[in-house]
């Protein structure tokens, strides 16, 4: 969902219109699929005006599996629509999140205009000619989505066609069907007689001038303050972050700046014992106790001390962190010490 929310708000910046988001990841790392504490969204608010605030009350709610529409359903005013992935609405699922009976039956949606759409069973009908296993189509439902909401609020489309092509250039394949399913969730919107209206929003009267911008997130801006910094301060740089979570885009940056972006900073890459995240890149980077001398200053730990999420220009480790992994050595085990490692 976050990148489709990206995605989406990105053909809003390029319109022209003004903009705040409020991305929301799930409340547990290993929250069970389907359940409230697994719900991930995105919320954008947009017009042809100022926009001061990603706003309390969505007008539009994209409902991906009953634990969406639960989590969400108490932030819609009346009279919002509601556009539901049927397939999910399973009695399994719908149990796991506590409905005893279908909402989108009973009667508790009266109040809003909903719109039941078999997202998951219309994209796999959709990729049926590409060389796909059901699992992965089924994977395209969110660029289904995605074209049926730019069909909705007249959003370009060659923005998104785009970056899926760079994004999976490696893979033509996969980038061609999730750009079919982007097409067909488009085509759905405009030959369906369920969605009668769709909206036009002008460019913001304050949009800015025609020209080449970079879209920015605060992690990416964070990694680049945090690079800055270090240059400035000539000094390396230390980042303890658990993998996995909104914070992972952080090591991904900087894992690539120090390939990539500063060829004049020496650093340290350390990587004993707790590895689960060599998924982020930086594994390439590390190689035993030794020194690797990556490319930006960044000295690259493991996450033995818990998962503290943070980062800070430091010469030197902490005390803290020399005695746990003095304690670590002792035991050769290279896992968990207790205790906190900064003040």
């Amino acid at each position: 969902m976050q990148l489709t929310g990206d995605r989406f708000t990105s053909e809003t910046a390029s319109f022209g219109n003004d903009l705040s988001t409020l991305p929301n990841f799930p409340a547990e790392i290993r929250a069970p699929a389907g359940t409230l504490p697994g719900v991930s969204s995105f919320q954008l608010h947009f017009a042809d005006h100022d926009i001061l605030t990603p706003g309390d009350a969505p007008n539009v709610l994209v409902a991906m599996n009953p634990a969406a529409l639960k989590a969400n359903i108490g932030d819609l005013p009346r009279g919002a629509e509601i556009i539901v992935n049927t397939d999910e609405f399973t009695k399994r699922a719908m149990q796991k999140v506590g409905y005893d009976t279908s909402p989108l039956e009973d009667g508790s949606l009266d109040g809003y205009s909903l719109h039941p759409v078999p997202l998951t069973t219309l994209t796999v009908e959709a990729l049926k000619e590409f060389d796909l296993t059901r699992k992965e189509a089924e994977r395209s439902k969110n660029m289904f989505a995605l074209g049926l909401l730019s069909w909705m609020y007249h959003r370009p489309t060659e923005g998104t066609e785009k970056f899926l092509t760079l994004k999976f250039a490696k893979k033509p394949e996969i980038a061609a069907a999730n750009i079919a399913a982007f097409h067909a969730g488009w085509n759905f919107g405009e030959t369906t007689e369920d969605f009668a209206v769709s909206y036009e929003i002008a460019p913001a009267t304050t949009a800015f001038p025609v020209g080449t911008y970079r879209n920015i997130s605060g992690n990416l801006a964070l990694s680049y303050g945090l690079i800055a910094a270090s240059r400035q301060a000539d000094l390396p740089l230390y980042l303890g972050s658990y993998p996995i979570t909104p914070a992972s885009d952080i090591l991904h940056e900087l894992s690539l700046a120090q390939e990539l972006r500063c060829a004049d900073l020496p650093g340290r890459g350390r990587d004993r014992g707790h590895r689960r995240g060599a998924g982020c890149g930086l594994r390439r980077l590390a190689g035993g106790d030794h020194d690797l001398r990556p490319r930006c200053g960044a000295e690259v730990g493991d996450d033995r001390a818990g998962g503290v999420a943070g980062a800070a220009a430091v010469g030197d480790r902490h005390p803290a962190r020399r005695a746990l992994d003095g304690a670590a050595d002792e035991d050769g085990a290279g896992g968990p010490v207790a205790g906190d490692v900064r003040p």
